[in-house]
């Protein structure tokens, strides 16, 4: 039987971060979760693990060792557009692109940075 886990995230602004996520993972802020520090979202259908923000007095100071990659699905012709058309979606709710990432002359993924500079993949 697997564990259930939550994924913590240090934030400057939970609230900010929690709704960039949600909007990202078509997550939603967690019923009853109410903390003016902390942030919590969940998955509405209850698959997807709780992601929770606190608010940290530190910023952040070097590369993410772990992040969250947005995977577009499926493959065939139209995938790159479809990569660069949810990429285009979240730089509008705040995201940054760094680079696209390229495998052998194939396009392989956008690299980005949500709004408080943390490292994340659309692929």
């Amino acid at each position: 039987m697997a564990t259930h886990w939550t994924l913590g995230c240090d934030a400057a602004d939970p609230h900010r971060l929690a709704n960039f996520w949600a909007d990202a993972l078509g997550y939603v802020p967690e019923p009853g979760y109410d903390d003016p520090d902390g942030a919590s979202i969940v998955d509405p259908d209850g698959r997807g693990p709780a992601i929770s923000f606190l608010r940290v007095p530190e910023g952040k100071t070097a590369k993410n060792r772990m992040h969250i990659d947005v995977r577009v699905g499926g493959d065939g012709p139209d995938r790159e557009d479809r990569i660069r058309a949810r990429a285009a979606g979240l730089v509008a709710a705040g995201a940054t692109v760094v680079r696209d990432e390229w495998y052998g002359g194939q396009f392989g993924h956008v690299v980005m940075l949500d709004p408080e500079g943390n490292e994340f993949c659309v692929a």
